[in-house]
């Protein structure tokens, strides 16, 4: 009959969390990360199909530019990824901040704001590659 801690996975007492000055437990703030962290994903998924469709020129969907909508969707995504790392920022500083002295963020958190960056930058080179396909450079502007 062995029994198993969660004081490692949780280091925090159920009751601690009823002590949180805000509305919400902090379970739904990581609930809201977690949101958002798909709603971005399912962006750049749809971003990253509409943008293997545009340069193998499929002509399905001719009535819209696909460069321009694979960018709009890395912008999305990126909205998306910056909203979960903001509420996961401001949520875990602010409860582990008060509760515990020696935490820190790991490596997963360090991936999101990579993500942040990465997803912006592919929205800028979709909407590089729309601008150059919308308007090509005329040789003769001399």
């Amino acid at each position: 009959d062995t029994k198993v801690s969660f004081s490692v996975i949780f280091p925090f007492q159920l009751s601690q969390v009823s002590d949180l000055p805000c509305i919400f437990s902090p379970t739904a703030y990581w609930d809201a990360t977690r949101a958002f962290m798909i709603l971005s994903l399912l962006a750049c998924f749809i971003g990253i199909v509409i943008g293997v469709m545009a340069f193998i020129h499929y002509s399905s969907f001719d009535g819209f530019d696909k460069t321009f909508a694979a960018g709009i969707l890395f912008f999305i995504s990126c909205f998306f990824v910056l909203l979960a790392m903001a509420v996961y920022t401001g949520v875990t500083v602010n409860y582990y901040g008060k509760r515990y002295g020696s935490w820190r963020f790991s490596w997963s958190y360090i991936m999101g704001w990579v993500a942040v960056v990465l997803t912006f930058f592919s929205g800028i080179f979709y909407m590089c590659a729309y601008r150059m396909h919308e308007c090509p450079r005329n040789s003769n502007s001399r």
